[in-house]
């Protein structure tokens, strides 16, 4: 929202106590045609003790007049920084906890990565709350930790999947499960959040059920506003007998998996099709 002559006074002003004075712009770039050729028409004017930055959070076309200006000298400059994806990003994160002074096992990696998604900041901050929580016993970081603190981003990608559930839509929840894994969403990590989300979803239900109202399920849970907010509404979908035996279904083919007589892809598949089917 700045004027241009507020970034005229903020880059004619003379350095203090330094050589060159430095101004960063966010998100200006985009802003109408008009302001943009004035501010084209201003930048070659401007006093050779200032270096002026543009931060976009979205990539500016070739054909931008600011853009044109910077690649037609040496003395300015256009570069792209994309966010990682994949393993370049599942790499970035390990450095991140490696120079934090942490360890992180793959599987809590990928359950980390594939929830935040690729939002540096996001990621670095659920990166420096799970260090420090392991620091205590210098202990590498599991998928039960990342489960533990960062919920909220789990429950944020798996909301719509158990929505499927509730609505007993066989093929959107299977179209749903497999994207999550096309998305590299880790089998083991993804039957966490189910556990997870049905506990929370019998605890939500039993207390609504009481006439509690979800700010005050929110605060006797110790989860987020919203985050309980989606789970009443999905409640309501579910009687609590049906809860009840989809948890006892969890637990079962947590046991499977564990005694190696169930594979966790097949589990996941199967369990999917028996919920949205007709006798449950």
């Amino acid at each position: 929202n700045v004027t241009l002559a507020q970034l005229r006074q903020a880059c004619d002003a003379m350095p203090f106590l330094a050589d060159r004075r430095l101004v960063i712009v966010h998100n200006l770039l985009s802003n109408k045609a008009d302001y943009v050729k004035e501010l084209a028409a201003y930048l070659p004017q401007m006093p050779e003790t200032t270096r002026l930055f543009f931060l976009e959070s979205s990539k500016i076309p070739s054909n931008h007049a600011l853009v044109k200006l910077a690649e037609s000298s040496d003395k300015r400059f256009v570069k792209l920084h994309q966010r990682p994806k994949g393993a370049e990003l599942e790499q970035w994160a390990r450095q991140r906890v490696q120079s934090k002074g942490g360890k992180i096992s793959p599987r809590a990696l990928n359950a980390l990565v594939v929830n935040v998604g690729n939002d540096l900041q996001l990621l670095d901050n659920e990166i420096e709350k799970l260090v420090l929580y392991r620091m205590v016993d210098g202990q590498p970081i599991e998928l039960e930790d990342v489960a533990l603190l960062c919920p909220h981003l789990a429950e944020a990608n798996i909301f719509e999947l158990v929505d499927a559930l509730g609505q007993m839509n066989g093929r959107a929840a299977a179209r749903l499960l497999q994207q999550k894994i096309n998305e590299g969403a880790e089998p083991f990590a993804l039957f966490a959040m189910f556990i997870r989300q049905f506990r929370l979803l019998i605890q939500v239900k039993e207390l609504a059920d009481q006439g509690e109202k979800p700010p005050a399920i929110a605060k006797t849970l110790r989860q987020h506003n919203f985050v309980v907010g989606k789970l009443h509404q999905q409640s309501q979908r579910f009687s609590m007998s049906q809860l009840e035996q989809i948890y006892a279904r969890l637990l079962e083919i947590d046991l499977g998996i564990k005694t190696g007589r169930a594979e966790i892809m097949t589990a996941l598949e199967l369990f999917t099709a028996g919920v949205t089917s007709p006798t449950g």
